[in-house]
């Protein structure tokens, strides 16, 4: 089977994009893992499937799955570099796309210099939703992980996220802590693990260990869980600068019952060609 693709990145997080509009490809969980594969694949924190969509609202679907071969619910980083392709690839000229993904229907825009932000619809809190085993809802939990307790937010934006206030971003535990509380029988589906240190009300620094990706240089659910559990705790103002190893990402958010908006800049990086075996 020979796949036509995109390599694209927004701050360093980095997809392969598959135009599944003009091509008709099946793709297993093994086919992602190959292309995924930094050795023996393209290599790629996520693949993107752009194909049409299932109901008359949406102008495209949106598909994301990690590079171990699971589907993920959402990537902010992902459905900016959605946008751009689209455009790129003569698929659509709008300047606001509505796009069919597995959580519902989501809004991106491309501004007038080039820079896309995406609207990632309103965090979710209640932990069933999440989901994250707990009677109750509350700002912040305690995570019993190997006998230490860690202090936590939790929060769905289409995908499962915990948040970690640190004092040093850079010296966080995020290879050892971040597959631990990734896997933490709490949080049913597993999650992604932000490690967030505040640098002032507008600003902060940002690791991310994703689900089923480990860490990446930038993840932009990640980014905007990160602001929106400081927004909530009363650390940060309504817009953040996110400071990630890839760039910087900027997060608006007005509060409850209000959406997300992530920005930030995108690239192509190269076209190409693969075969790969049908299975």
């Amino acid at each position: 089977m020979k796949i036509r693709f995109t390599k694209m990145h927004g701050a360093g997080n980095d997809f392969v994009v598959i135009d599944n509009v003009r091509q008709n490809l099946r793709l297993t969980a093994g086919h992602i893992r190959r292309l995924a594969n930094r050795q023996r694949g393209i290599g790629c924190d996520q693949v993107l499937v752009v194909g049409p969509p299932d109901c008359p609202e949406a102008d495209f679907s949106y598909q994301i799955f990690n590079s171990d071969g699971t589907e993920a619910g959402q990537c902010g980083n992902g459905a900016r570099c959605f946008a751009r392709f689209v455009r790129e690839q003569r698929l659509s000229w709008k300047k606001i796309l509505d796009v069919q993904t597995p959580g519902g229907l989501m809004q991106l825009e491309t501004e007038e210099d080039g820079r896309i932000r995406v609207n990632l619809g309103v965090p979710i809190f209640q932990p069933a939703a999440i989901p994250f085993a707990c009677d109750s809802e509350s700002m912040e939990y305690t995570l019993d992980v190997a006998g230490e307790c860690h202090l936590l937010g939790a929060l769905s934006l289409g995908n499962p996220h915990a948040v970690l206030v640190v004092s040093d971003a850079r010296s966080a535990p995020v290879s050892s802590l971040g597959p631990a509380i990734e896997g933490h029988p709490r949080f049913r589906e597993r999650t992604n693990v932000g490690f967030m240190q505040v640098l002032s009300r507008d600003e902060i620094k940002l690791r991310v260990f994703e689900r089923g990706a480990g860490e990446t240089l930038a993840c932009g659910t990640g980014a905007c869980a990160a602001v929106v559990h400081g927004i909530r705790k009363g650390l940060l103002n309504n817009t953040v600068t996110v400071q990630l190893p890839g760039g910087k990402l900027s997060v608006a958010w007005q509060g409850d019952g209000t959406p997300v908006w992530l920005g930030g800049p995108t690239a192509t990086v190269f076209e190409g060609t693969i075969t790969l075996q049908n299975r």
